[in-house]
């Protein structure tokens, strides 16, 4: 029954995520607020939702490595993982992209991030400072892209209200109040399921909490990545995957271990450390050639990041 709680938890997680930023983003732009704060905000927590409500759970149930170990694995899944499978299907010309400024910010998150778990246990003094540095990433995105904004013209921007995800200007306000509340209750109940079989498996095995994280739930709660991701690069829109891919990674570290650091405190185990950490840092370095040397995201590369993602699996789970 546990991997059953685990399955149902975790689809009903994704969908109950997708139904949530579906609800969100429509809600928001029939109130009249700008497509481009939508994106900011309710899009990034609505996709990012099911790792802070595992990462939540986790720490109301005592096993706070869980919640640790699950955003750092989610981290590495998505760069190996979520840009090396859809590399395998089509080419990632991402030597057409500009994401120079906003990769130098995961770099900076993921350093902040190494620091403060060197320097012990993550309490709520640790939640506030990767909150505050969230808040002051979110600000400079939001001032940078109104004045890309401002530059372009009237029709532009209504286009790209038109092709934010899950936005519908067919949507009633009956359907839009029926997808936030299957969010909202989807969410904690997915959640809890998905934290509860998977702890009970690890202890069945003998494989800690913070393993499982590592493995199990980084990967599932990577698919969301992974799906927009591939569906990107099938379209041929790379900067829409290389984004997706370090708007995530930076909201995993700031803005859920910010909330989860408030909630409760963290422990970090030894081996992130020594490992697990410099891995997650390690994985994000190897997309200076494509954020900084225009090198394309070809299939090699898809071979190469997906085969390091496998022995990085292997290495946790032996």
């Amino acid at each position: 029954m546990d991997w059953v709680y685990v399955v149902v938890g975790l689809v009903i997680l994704l969908l109950a995520g997708d139904s949530l930023v579906k609800g969100a983003v429509n809600m928001s732009l029939r109130l009249g607020v700008p497509a481009l704060i939508v994106s900011l905000t309710i899009v990034a927590f609505g996709t990012s939702a099911p790792e802070l409500l595992i990462s939540i759970q986790a720490i109301w149930d005592g096993v706070p490595g869980l919640a640790l170990g699950n955003v750092v694995g989610s981290n590495t899944a998505n760069v190996l993982l979520v840009l090396g499978i859809p590399a395998l299907l089509a080419v990632m010309h991402t030597s057409e992209c500009d994401t120079r400024n906003s990769y130098l910010q995961m770099i900076a998150a993921s350093v902040l991030f190494i620091v403060l778990c060197a320097m012990g246990p993550l309490t709520w003094v640790s939640g506030i400072i990767l909150l505050a540095a969230l808040a002051a990433m979110l600000t400079y995105a939001a001032m940078s892209a109104n004045k890309h904004r401002k530059q372009s013209s009237e029709s532009a921007a209504e286009e790209d209200e038109e092709e934010l995800e899950g936005a519908d200007p067919n949507l009633g306000w009956g359907k839009i109040v029926g997808f936030l509340v299957l969010g909202l209750v989807g969410l904690p109940l997915g959640a809890s399921l998905l934290v509860d079989g998977s702890v009970n498996i690890a202890r069945q095995f003998g494989i800690s909490e913070t393993v499982i994280g590592l493995t199990l739930i980084a990967i599932g709660t990577s698919l969301p990545e992974l799906a927009t991701t591939v569906m990107a690069a099938l379209r041929r829109q790379a900067d829409v995957a290389l984004g997706n891919v370090i708007g995530s990674n930076m909201f995993n570290l700031l803005g859920i271990m910010g909330v989860a650091s408030l909630v409760g405190t963290i422990p970090v185990d030894p081996q992130f450390l020594s490992f697990d950490l410099w891995v997650m840092l390690g994985a994000s370095l190897l997309l200076i050639p494509f954020v900084f040397m225009k090198v394309d995201i070809n299939r090699t590369w898809g071979v190469m990041l997906s085969a390091a993602y496998v022995a990085y699996l292997l290495f946790v789970l032996a």
